[in-house]
């Protein structure tokens, strides 16, 4: 039982050290300022996507979006046991709010056709909206079960699935194809590779149907030979009005950058006296109830 399977990726800046200096006046990140990294819950919806392929087999196709520089987390996947990577590269691509992000990857995913189940981490750090894969498969017209934290058993025609909810947890199964998004309780994902690190190391993207390939991917980074396909805004078929800044209906109208200081400190005795007049004090201010 063989199984199609297409795992989207995101490259995301790393935010643990985030600034001002980082924000585009548009209100968009500026990625060149910030280290990028693999998006974390990305690499747990792989790894379910590689256990299913240990145990059935079948096929891995990982998907990503972004300027030349993301193929370094579809060499990752590859790195894991990835099967076929896809590059969606193209200026009119950049800005892209949830909704043309989804549009975009919903192109692409129709494009591969043929698949059993999609995977997506539950959300990426930098946007944290979980917004992208429910929107992909609302456009896809399939199922969509999220917050995965386990897959219980998948026989070719349906997956039962647990989610961690609020009270507990929940026991969902739908009839395939689906699409699942993965939190980072469900797995510990593998390392790479050593073998498929000295055998994919050096690749590049080849464009897909020769010359439709945007400006803005260098000769440098496609090489013919190369087995990364690079897709762009005609390759996918996509609606140029849907995708990037012009496909956002989301626009951000204000950026700050708020620096948190640190205020007056006082010490307080630790008396049953003192320590009941800050418990009264924080009530009077409405910190505690």
């Amino acid at each position: 039982m063989g199984l199609n399977m297409i795992v989207m990726v995101k490259q995301v800046p790393d935010t643990q050290n985030i600034t001002g200096e980082a924000m585009k006046p548009d209100g968009t990140v500026n990625r060149a300022t910030l280290p990028s990294v693999f998006n974390p819950e990305d690499l747990n919806a792989l790894e379910e996507a590689l256990k299913i392929k240990d145990t059935f087999g079948g096929n891995i196709t990982a998907i990503t979006m972004g300027p030349p520089m993301a193929v370094s987390v579809l060499r990752e996947c590859m790195y894991r046991g990835a099967d076929d990577v896809i590059l969606l590269s193209d200026r009119q691509f950049a800005g892209a709010d949830t909704l043309a992000t989804s549009y975009a990857l919903s192109c692409a995913i129709r494009k591969v056709g043929g698949y059993d189940l999609v995977f997506c981490g539950r959300q990426a750090i930098d946007g944290d909206t979980a917004q992208v894969g429910p929107q992909i498969a609302e456009k896809l017209g399939i199922n969509q079960l999220t917050g995965i934290t386990k897959i219980v058993e998948i026989d070719g025609q349906t997956v039962t699935v647990k989610r961690s909810v609020e009270n507990g947890m929940e026991t969902l199964k739908s009839d395939l194809p689906v699409l699942l998004t993965v939190t980072g309780e469900a797995n510990e994902p593998r390392p790479p590779s050593a073998k498929k690190v000295m055998a994919y190391k050096h690749v590049g993207c080849a464009p897909a149907g020769g010359r439709d390939v945007s400006d803005d991917v260098s000769e440098r980074t496609c090489k013919p030979m190369d087995i990364i396909q690079l897709w762009n805004l005609v390759s996918i078929g996509a609606a140029p009005e849907r995708c990037g800044l012009s496909g956002s209906p989301t626009k951000v109208k204000k950026v700050q950058n708020v620096v948190l200081t640190t205020g007056d400190a006082r010490q307080i005795p630790n008396t049953d006296m003192d320590i009941a007049g800050l418990m009264h004090e924080l009530i009077e201010d409405n910190i505690i109830g």
